[in-house]
């Protein structure tokens, strides 16, 4: 049953691309090679239940004459887990004998890498590659991402959670897979020194009882929102087909603007507090905020006090409750488009299987990354992990880092920097924090003009 299911899944799609070179549906539709049933037991239900249906026996007979090709299929992952994928790729098409005519390159490119690679060199880029969601429209505007359609498209809604699926779609076309939902900040303590993780006067509060060091870069374009968009505020950019930025979306100068300012002053004003987001680089830390990637130093610095929690809420000047927000992110896989029908249908079963429950649950326990997939993340020891725990807390409060532009990154170390050496303090009239907001926002809006 299971071959009869990609026999015709296949004709779907060749018979896709030919309607294609013939003017037909557009490349999208094409790309609609729905080979999940490769990869999920469940679709090889009862074959008796179709053993009376003529048509099943016609589909059978046909399977025999189906051939998806051969060649070979080059990833690209980040390097720590470029044994693993190449040993789970490789097991993947052994059990799948239509697919033994494909064997598989496994290369070390990250996901801050791969997507520059690929915009610069479609054609001689991954067939399979790992990239931060960041990078999708770029990619989407190069050409560089199949369309993912059917039942696949069906599979990432389905089976990852909210933020990861939307993080794999432009406009209302899905593009890839979801591999994790690991990629953001939260915060690190010592449990014998916070008091209440919850609240950041108290950590604040607690930090400088102890004589101890609380870290956030506040001159961090990734960080520095977290401020702003607890308040309300909006930074976004829109970008046109070709991945031009077109506008930017931003309301910093208002009165939830100055609040989220005035806090930053207020935090970068105590004793306790230091500027950077590296456990490796601190000293005498009591809380940081921080990501998963520094879980093992973060343990090793607190020893049997390590905790986690979500980023705590902080009381605004004007009186108000807002928690602390900021970006969420996602490693996505992508297809890049194919010429040949039988090695796109092969690339999307197997992208489907290198991001499933079991290999994201497989990944978490080879290297760590937290899972996506719904499922895995409710497995006992995704959940029993206190720094995804704390992560995934915080992603309900986060937005998806979308595309921004080179200068903005330094446009936010400038206005986290002006903090930090006092150019704008607690004594800075309201006034002047409006100028400078102002020249802030006036310079994002730049960006895209």
């Amino acid at each position: 049953m299971k071959k009869r299911v990609l026999a015709l899944l296949l004709t779907a799609t060749m018979v896709a691309s030919c309607l294609v070179g013939c003017g037909g549906k557009s490349s999208n539709d094409a790309a609609g090679s729905d080979s999940s049933a490769a990869t999920d037991s469940s679709a090889a239900t009862d074959d008796s239940s179709a053993a009376t249906d003529d048509s099943a026996a016609a589909d059978d007979s046909s399977a025999e004459a189906i051939d998806y090709g051969s060649g070979n299929i080059t990833i690209w992952v980040a390097d720590n887990v470029v044994d693993f994928t190449k040993t789970t790729a490789e097991e993947f098409l052994a059990a799948n004998p239509d697919f033994s005519g494909y064997t598989v390159s496994v290369e070390p490119v990250g996901e801050g890498d791969a997507a520059g690679n690929m915009i610069t060199d479609v054609a001689g880029g991954a067939d399979i590659y790992g990239f931060a969601q960041d990078q999708i429209t770029r990619l989407v505007s190069a050409g560089a991402l199949a369309p993912v359609v059917g039942d696949n498209a069906a599979f990432v809604t389905e089976q990852n959670d909210a933020g990861a699926a939307s993080a794999a779609v432009v406009g209302d076309v899905t593009y890839a897979y979801p591999m994790t939902s690991d990629n953001g900040y939260f915060l690190y303590y010592d449990s014998s020194v916070i008091t209440d993780p919850t609240s950041l006067e108290q950590i604040l509060a607690d930090c400088e009882a102890a004589g101890k060091n609380f870290y956030f870069e506040i001159n961090s374009g990734w960080y520095q929102p977290a401020f702003f968009f607890a308040t309300g505020c909006t930074l976004t950019y829109d970008t046109d087909d070709n991945g031009n930025f077109t506008n930017c979306n931003i309301d910093y100068v208002s009165d939830k603007g100055l609040v989220a300012l005035k806090e930053i002053i207020e935090v970068a004003s105590s004793p306790a507090f230091q500027n950077g987001s590296s456990v490796d680089n601190g000293t005498n830390i009591a809380a940081i905020v921080d990501g998963t990637w520094d879980s093992d130093p973060a343990k090793a610095a607190f020893g049997d006090n390590y905790a986690c929690a979500k980023l705590p809420s902080f009381e605004g000047s004007d009186g108000q409750t807002y928690q602390l927000s900021g970006f969420g992110g996602f490693k996505l896989l992508g297809i890049k488009p194919q010429e040949e029908a039988g090695k796109l249908a092969v690339c999307h079963a197997l992208a489907q299987h290198l991001t499933s429950t079991e290999v994201q649950l497989a990944r978490y326990q080879a290297a760590g990354w937290g899972p996506s997939n719904v499922a895995a993340q409710q497995d006992s020891a995704v959940q029993a992990d206190e720094a995804l725990a704390a992560l995934a807390s915080q992603l309900a409060y986060t937005i998806p880092q979308g595309n921004y532009p080179g200068d903005y990154w330094n446009l936010a170390t400038a206005l986290g920097d002006d903090v930090r050496t006092g150019t704008l303090n607690a004594s800075t009239s309201d006034d002047d924090l409006t100028a400078a907001l102002q020249a802030f926002q006036d310079t994002c809006i730049s960006y895209a003009q």
